[in-house]
C-alpha cells in the first residue's frame, strides 16, 4: 500500500507541475502593446516570439538512497573494560571512542546497517568469550555513529538463554523510533512482520538469518527466536513478502565457516536462493575474516549484490587477518517514469577495508578506514607481538587478495 500510495503521489506531483508549466506558458510570452491606427494594425498579427510554447515533455523522476553495511561489532572483555575506564559522570560506560574515526564517514551515507554480534542489555553483567553480553551504552554508541539498522541474528543471539533474549528486547524497544532491528522473532504468528523503514521515497525491507547458535537450542522460555538458514520455506515466504511490500530487500546472512577466507558451495548456493526469491542486497557475516563479493542473477533477472563476509568491525581477536574488515556501500536507486513504470536497481558496490587497532596488551581499542590509517599505526599495532610481519602493507595487501579489484575501495 505504501508503494501505491508513493505512485499516486508522484502522478499528483507531476499533474500539478504540468498545470503551472502550462500556465507559465500561457502568461510568459510577449504581448502587443495597445495603440491606434497602423501600429496597432501591425501588432494585432502575431509575431513567433509571441506564439505559445509547447510544454515541456514530462521526465522521469530519479531518487536515491546511499547505504552502508558493517561486519562483526564482537565486544571483548578488553572493549568495555576500556569503556567503563573512560566514562564519565552517570554513565558507567563510554564506548564513542571506538567509533570515533568512522563517523564521518557514516554520516555521508542515509542509511547505516551493522551486525550486532553480541547481546546489547542494560540489565545483564557483562561478559565476554564465549558467551557475551554488552553493555546498552555500545549500541548507544553506534547509534551516535550514525548506525540506524541492526542484525541480532547471528551464533551468540542465544548466549545469555532466555533472560538474554528478553534483556536485550527491552533494551532494543527503548532506543529511538528510527531504530530498525531485524533477526528475532516473536514465533511463527510474527514472521509475517517484515522490518522495514521509508528513505528519500524508497521503502527498504531488512531480514537476517544465522546457520546456527553455537548449539544452544531455542527453548519455550524464550520470547523470541532466530530463523535458521535450514528453515528454507520460511526464509522464501519472508523474502518473497519483503520483496512485494518494498522496494529493495537486504537480508543478512550469518553463515560460513569461521577463520575461512573461502566461500562455501553452501554459501553460494544460499545467495542464489535468496536472489532468485526477492533479495537486492546479500550481506554475509560470521567468518570474522574477509571474504570477496559477487553480483548474482536471480531468475527473473535481477542483478543481485552479495557480500560473503565483511569481516570483524570491532574485536580484539587475536589473529592478524582477523582485524582486517570491510564496509560495503552502495546505491539503490529508483526511477518513476511519466506513464508510472518503476525501475529499480542496486549501484556502484565498493567494499571499504578498515582495521581493528589496538596497542600492546589490547590497550585503546578502536577501528580505522584503511585510507585513514598509517603505516606508523600498523608498526604500533599489539598484534605484532604475535605476528611480527603485520604491517600497513600487509593490510592493503590482504584486502586486495580477497576483494575483487572491481569492488575494493582502498583510498
Amino acid at each position: 500500500m505504501a508503494l501505491v500510495s508513493l505512485f499516486r503521489s508522484l502522478k499528483r506531483l507531476t499533474a500539478l507541475g504540468l498545470g503551472a508549466l502550462l500556465l507559465a506558458g500561457c502568461m510568459g510570452g510577449s504581448f502587443p502593446s495597445a495603440g491606434t491606427g497602423p501600429t496597432a494594425e501591425s501588432s494585432s498579427s502575431p509575431s513567433p516570439a509571441s506564439e505559445s510554447q509547447p510544454p515541456p515533455e514530462p521526465q522521469p523522476v530519479t531518487i536515491t538512497v546511499d547505504f552502508s553495511a558493517t561486519g562483526d561489532n564482537l565486544i571483548h572483555s578488553a572493549i568495555y573494560r576500556q569503556a567503563a575506564a573512560r566514562a564519565v559522570g552517570d554513565e558507567a560506560y563510554d564506548f564513542d571512542y571506538c567509533y570515533a574515526e568512522l563517523t564521518d564517514f557514516y554520516s555521508r551515507y542515509d542509511v547505516n546497517w551493522i551486525n550486532q554480534e553480541t547481546l546489547c542489555t542494560r540489565e545483564l553483567a557483562p561478559s565476554t568469550y564465549p558467551k557475551f553480553s554488552t553493555p546498552a551504552q555500545c549500541a548507544e554508541a553506534l547509534y551516535r555513529a550514525g548506525i540506524r539498522v541492526f542484525s541480532l541474528a547471528n551464533n551468540h543471539t542465544y548466549d545469555k538463554g532466555a533472560e538474554g533474549i528478553a534483556a536485550t528486547l527491552r533494551f532494543w524497544d527503548s532506543m529511538p523510533e528510527d531504530v530498525v532491528t531485524t533477526g528475532l522473532w516473536y514465533g511463527e504468528d510474527d514472521y509475517g512482520h517484515i522490518p522495514m523503514h521509508t528513505v528519500n521515497g524508497i521503502t527498504i525491507a531488512y531480514l537476517s538469518y544465522t546457520e546456527h547458535t553455537n548449539g544452544i537450542p531455542y527453548n519455550s522460555k524464550m520470547n523470541a527466536n532466530v530463523i535458521y538458514t535450514s528453515e528454507t520455506e520460511v526464509l522464501q515466504r519472508q523474502v518473497a513478502a519483503a520483496a512485494q511490500a518494498a522496494d529493495f530487500v537486504v537480508v543478512g546472512v550469518h553463515w560460513g565457516v569461521e577463520d575461512s577466507h573461502t566461500i562455501t558451495d553452501a554459501q553460494r548456493a544460499l545467495a542464489q536462493q535468496l536472489a532468485d526469491w526477492g533479495a537486492d542486497v546479500i550481506v554475509g557475516t560470521h567468518p570474522h575474516v574477509l571474504q570477496d563479493a559477487e553480483w548474482r542473477t536471480a531468475a527473473d533477472g535481477r542483478q543481485v549484490f552479495t557480500a560473503y563476509s565483511l569481516g570483524n568491525f570491532l574485536s580484539t581477536q587475536s589473529r592478524k587477518d582477523q582485524l582486517i574488515g570491510a564496509i560495503l556501500t552502495l546505491q539503490f536507486e529508483k526511477i518513476i517514469d511519466p506513464d508510472g513504470t518503476v525501475h529499480r536497481a542496486v549501484k556502484d558496490p565498493r567494499l571499504h577495508p578498515t582495521v581493528t587497532h589496538y596497542e600492546k596488551d589490547k590497550a585503546n581499542v578502536r577501528t580505522y578506514l584503511y585510507r585513514d590509517y598509517t603505516p606508523e599505526l600498523a608498526a604500533a599495532h599489539g598484534v605484532r607481538e604475535d605476528y611480527d610481519t603485520f604491517s600497513y602493507d600487509y593490510i592493503g595487501e590482504t584486502a586486495r587478495t580477497y576483494i575483487s579489484p572491481e569492488f575494493l575501495a582502498l583510498s
